[in-house]
């Protein structure tokens, strides 16, 4: 026996809304047998938007039973039953959700007629329930209204039970066929020829945008972790009912798949990645020469056209180094942008700077001051991370120049880098960000030292 449900509610997830209408059909395979409709108090607010797409509002439900009132009545319908809705995840987590409240278990066989039809019924433009409702010529007399869904959706099932020649009903309430797990508008052909490899994926809607960026070590068993156990939260059910198509790039390693994972979501800002997508404070140190020929620094905010000689995780950050090696490089503090002053430093005045400011040190003397102290900076080095590339013939390397991010690339197995020209030229570029800084940071502590190859600042200063 089948309980084909419908349900309205206050709002689009389980997590912090209530369900204001359900109805309920019970089908025993060939026709409805029994049927059951009721309004709920919420016990809360309605959205304006929710009464302008149901026409329920406050007024309507204020006299109606709540869902504990009518609970007993729900149990005993949907008992034994096999759970049947359009979208099957959305009414069941909300039924699941109320039942919860009252510490009622709540666990039934489901079945969703949108994935049913994309089965039995494939090359349709949309399976939403109108469209398909009209494709079949199916009229819902109340369109979002739980009775009149409910008995649109009820029909359509009864039709998918006379098409369905190939068993996929039955296939899809076999306990480990995950069909019913799946997002209602993904094929499960393409869930199928997920890899097994660490990568990124991308979750596209039904207009082809990426509204979510993950990293994996094993991307087919990640995805399905989105799939099981449902919780019910908000951002999970709006990722389920808005995935229509999964793509992926391999990475070989998960270093290059949080590396890649990081510029995807500040670069495709998708609406269901959240914890990245926010513009951070960000400062970097910059370098330049002034009309004496000195060299100069700055410590400034982070500018997306001009790669920084460091980059630092604050404003604070960053003057602490730049005081560091002002000490212990006797630079002068006003040519390393530490004083405002126009001409002498306040250290000249107190004698502990030796006026490269006031022009009594040469250009020559003071700059190959300034480059020791950058070339021989920890923050400031450059090295490459030599990883597992995306097969056996293949490795991977992840750059980094003077403590800047250059990005990463592929070799192939009998290729070498003998310097870091050659691994620049080996790479694609993407931007640094404190999230790169803080992922290569993290990753060094564990990284086995012979896979970390260091090129000489010195050496490359010395050779411009």
């Amino acid at each position: 026996m089948y309980a084909i449900v419908d349900i309205e509610t206050t709002g689009g997830y389980a997590q912090g809304n209530r369900i204001t209408e359900i109805a309920i059909y019970i089908h025993n395979g060939k026709e409805i047998i029994d049927e059951f409709q009721t309004l709920i108090n919420p016990e809360r607010y309605i959205p304006y938007y929710i009464t302008g797409l149901t026409g329920i509002d406050a007024q309507m439900v204020s006299k109606a039973p709540k869902f504990h009132e009518v609970a007993p009545k729900i149990q005993h319908l949907l008992k034994d039953k096999i759970f049947v809705a359009h979208n099957v995840h959305f009414d069941y987590s909300f039924l699941k959700r109320e039942f919860a409240e009252l510490g009622i278990p709540f666990h039934l066989k489901k079945l969703c007629t949108v994935r049913l039809s994309r089965r039995i019924i494939p090359g349709l433009r949309s399976y939403g329930l109108g469209s398909l409702s009209k494709s079949l010529g199916i009229t819902i007399k109340d369109r979002h209204r739980a009775g009149g869904d409910a008995e649109a959706t009820a029909r359509i099932f009864g039709l998918l039970v006379q098409r369905d020649r190939e068993n996929y009903i039955q296939q899809a309430l076999k306990q480990n066929s995950g069909e019913t797990k799946l997002p209602p508008h993904l094929n499960r052909e393409e869930f199928d020829g997920l890899p097994a490899l660490p990568g990124v994926y991308y979750f596209h809607d039904v207009h082809g945008e990426v509204i979510y960026v993950g990293k994996a070590i094993n991307i087919k068993k990640r995805i399905t972790g989105h799939f099981t156990g449902f919780k019910g939260d908000w951002q999970k059910q709006g990722i389920i009912n808005g995935i229509y198509h999964i793509s992926y790039a391999l990475t070989g390693n998960e270093l290059i798949a949080l590396l890649l994972e990081s510029f995807e979501i500040k670069n495709l800002w998708p609406k269901f990645n959240r914890a990245q997508k926010y513009m951070d404070s960000k400062w970097g140190l910059y370098s330049y020469f002034d009309q004496q020929g000195y060299h100069r620094l700055k410590l400034s905010r982070l500018n997306p056209s001009l790669p920084p000689l460091v980059i630092f995780r604050s404003h604070a950050e960053g003057w602490k180094f730049m005081m560091d090696k002002t000490r212990e490089y006797d630079l002068c503090p006003r040519l390393a942008g530490l004083h405002q002053a126009k001409e002498a430093c306040f250290d000249y005045k107190l004698g502990n700077c030796d006026g490269a400011c006031v022009g009594e040190v040469s250009v020559e003397h003071y700059n190959l001051r300034v480059q020791q102290a950058l070339c021989r900076s920890e923050e400031n080095r450059s090295y490459m991370i030599v990883g597992r590339g995306r097969d056996e013939e293949e490795k991977s390397l992840v750059l980094v120049e003077q403590g800047v991010y250059r990005g990463f690339g592929f070799l192939s197995g009998d290729q070498s880098i003998s310097s870091l020209e050659d691994a620049k030229n080996s790479i694609k570029n993407y931007p640094d960000s404190r999230e790169i800084q803080s992922i290569l940071q993290s990753h060094l502590l564990h990284e086995r030292p012979s896979n970390i190859i260091t090129f000489d600042n010195c050496a490359q200063t010395s050779n411009q």
